[in-house]
């Protein structure tokens, strides 16, 4: 069996090239122009999971050093080593010593770095500061807001989004094509709808499909996905906009428990398929979502999901009754 048979899609499709990465085009040119002058100042990569972040950084270090760019790069996730030793050891061990080859600087990438507790951060600011001479940081993070204002301050920020329907329909055609695999415009939809511009779900959710079978349909990537078809959802919010609140409760029980689904992802479909509700005037509609954003609130408090989500449904019930 070849290595590529049993690599992890993530891994066999991640972009090796600029024009590869998808869905950020204008952070690309930038950074592929500090690439071309093989200087770049410390970047700030903020964004959800799955749009590339990690990748380009990835590209950036084999774009400046070529083959040798392992001896070049340090990476490190901030969320498994967030403590201030870390960045007193680690980092500044790599940070003192000269580059390998014709770039005067190495370059350190910090995953998840809005894991950083605020003393680390701290430390992180004056290395970056001592260092500057031999060494480039590339933070990455879900959340800027986290990073201290002083970091932010010495970095150039770039703010990735999720990736847009016509780049994920690219990278399903794209892959699709090479294991053989065929999908429809259902398929593709439902695989937008549940990866919501996240690569990375979009291409497990890919792989674990295309084990079962080489036709991908609709129905087989919900099941995969453990989330409830959106027609389900929509039947119980039928329910409840006709007063059928025993209906409602009993249909959207039958579904959580067919699909193995938890109260939080629920209230997250269930507040996407609020807009697609017929019949129902706007302001409804937006009683509606900020019911849902109570329960989701009691829900990660701690609160009961069942009892959460009969309550839900009650509501629903009465704004529409």
């Amino acid at each position: 069996m070849k290595p590529e048979d049993i690599a992890i899609w993530t891994e066999k499709y991640r972009p090796k090239d600029f024009d590869e990465v998808k869905g950020q085009d204008e952070i690309v040119k930038r950074v592929e122009a500090f690439v071309k002058k093989k200087n770049m100042p410390h970047l700030l990569f903020a964004g959800p999971a799955g749009v590339g972040k990690t990748t380009l950084a990835l590209v950036i270090a084999k774009k400046l050093f070529g083959e040798g760019w392992h001896n070049n790069f340090l990476e490190l996730n901030a969320s498994d080593e967030r403590g201030i030793d870390v960045i007193r050891v680690k980092v500044k061990d790599f940070a003192r010593t000269r580059a390998i080859g014709d770039v005067p600087f190495k370059i350190i990438y910090l995953d998840e770095c809005d894991a950083l507790t605020k003393d680390a951060q701290q430390a992180l600011r004056r290395t970056m500061e001592n260092y500057t001479q031999t060494c480039r940081f590339i933070l990455s993070c879900n959340y800027s807001s986290k990073i201290i204002d002083p970091i932010q301050s010495r970095c150039s920020v770039f703010r990735f989004k999720p990736l847009p329907k016509e780049d994920i329909n690219k990278i399903i055609d794209h892959i699709a094509k090479a294991e053989k695999l065929t999908t429809d415009t259902k398929a593709k939809e439902a695989l937008y709808e549940i990866s919501q511009g996240d690569c990375r779900r979009l291409e497990n959710i890919m792989q674990s499909s295309a084990a079962i079978k080489n036709k991908i349909s609709e129905d087989l990537i919900y099941s995969i996905a453990s989330a409830a078809h959106p027609k389900e959802i929509g039947e119980v919010l039928q329910k409840c906009v006709k007063g059928d609140f025993s209906g409602a409760k009993n249909k959207l029980l039958d579904t959580m428990l067919n699909h193995g689904l938890a109260g939080l992802d629920v209230i997250k479909q269930i507040q996407q398929e609020i807009w697609h509700l017929e019949k129902v005037d706007n302001k409804k509609k937006l009683e509606m979502v900020k019911e849902c954003g109570e329960a989701e609130f009691r829900m990660v408090e701690g609160s009961d999901e069942f009892i959460q989500l009969e309550a839900l449904l009650s509501k629903f019930v009465l704004i529409n009754s």
